[in-house]
């Protein structure tokens, strides 16, 4: 597959040319680009025909190997997803990548500065990158990255790169959607302090102590090991090495590929892998639920039932639980 960095602005779904959804998903399954970027813009632009572009595929995923990227900003996510992907394709992995970008103010699409460098693979065939708008959610992932992955899943990448946008405390959130997460640090940045607070230290999979030419390295590594003695895993079995790169010379990045490759034989091993993808899907499922009820909360915000509701409460008629009861009623009828 061709390279793709483009985002999605808005909701055009009408305004473009018209093709089934199962001649969609019948190129993206050879490979097709442009098929692939119009089923994520479809995703993305909260589509109509979205439900049945998630039928259509489904049958064609499960396959890919998902692959988090996390870490503080300035630690060098963007080169080191770039030299992953040529690390991969040296394997003769197909790789998809998904970078999520915070969201433009203006157009509510990616800024996308970061995915100037991973333009070496513009012409590989065998690698697709989109950048995704976060669009204000503060997970560091945009809420649509789970059927955008489904999408490349069922394209036939081998391994799903999902690299974020770097907003602190909240991307822990990228523990819950990938198979592997690699969380990325660097000497001279206050790393250990913030991943203490951000709780990254519970989430990752493997570290990685990127920019490794520079002064304080064996330092963090000292005080990553410290840590992760310190705390308590999730899963209290696996223990997560810590790999040192210099991503900008491609450097250790082979040992951060072979750790990947350990982590998912575990994985499989384990039973952890069936068990972090049912966790996955009920975290899908519950989320497009909640969309759906927002929806019709909002069809409902406003409304004259509801405004009774808030006068009962406001002069003691009437008690804020009951009055929810009632709304929740409402929504649910």
């Amino acid at each position: 597959m061709t390279a793709s960095t483009g985002p999605s602005h808005g909701s055009r779904g009408g305004r473009r040319s018209a093709a089934s959804v199962p001649d969609l998903v019948a190129r993206a399954r050879e490979g097709d680009a442009r098929a692939v970027a119009r089923l994520i813009s479809l995703v993305e632009d909260e589509s109509p025909l979205l439900r049945e572009v998630m039928t259509a595929l489904a049958p064609f995923t499960g396959h890919a190997q998902i692959v988090g990227i996390t870490g503080s900003p300035g630690v060098g996510k963007s080169t080191s997803t770039n030299a992953l992907v040529a690390e991969l394709r040296g394997a003769g992995r197909r790789v998809g990548v998904l970078a999520v970008d915070p969201s433009s103010p203006f157009s509510g699409g990616a800024l996308l500065g970061d995915r100037v460098r991973m333009q070496d693979h513009a012409t590989d065939r065998d690698v697709y990158i989109r950048s995704m708008a976060s669009r204000g959610h503060l997970g560091g992932l945009a809420w649509t990255t789970p059927q955008a992955l489904r999408v490349l899943d069922a394209a036939g990448c081998d391994v799903v790169l999902i690299e974020t946008v770097g907003v602190g405390q909240s991307e822990v959130e990228i523990a819950g959607l990938a198979d592997t997460t690699l969380v990325l640090m660097a000497p001279g940045m206050g790393d250990g302090i913030q991943a203490a607070k951000a709780g990254i230290l519970e989430i990752g999979d493997v570290y990685v102590v990127n920019k490794a030419d520079r002064d304080g390295v064996d330092q963090v590594r000292r005080e990553l090991r410290s840590m992760l003695a310190m705390g308590e895993r999730r899963d209290g079995r696996w223990k997560p090495p810590i790999v040192t790169t210099v991503a900008v010379e491609a450097r250790g990045l082979d040992e951060v590929v072979a750790e990947i490759h350990r982590h998912r034989a575990w994985l499989v091993e384990s039973g952890e892998l069936d068990v972090r993808r049912a966790r996955r899907a009920r975290d899908e499922i519950e989320a497009i639920a909640m969309t759906a009820l927002r929806a019709r909360w909002g069809d409902l915000h406003g409304h004259a039932s509801l405004d009774g509701l808030a006068a009962s409460v406001a002069d003691g008629t009437s008690d804020p639980y009951s009055a929810a009861d009632e709304l929740v009623a409402a929504i649910s009828a």
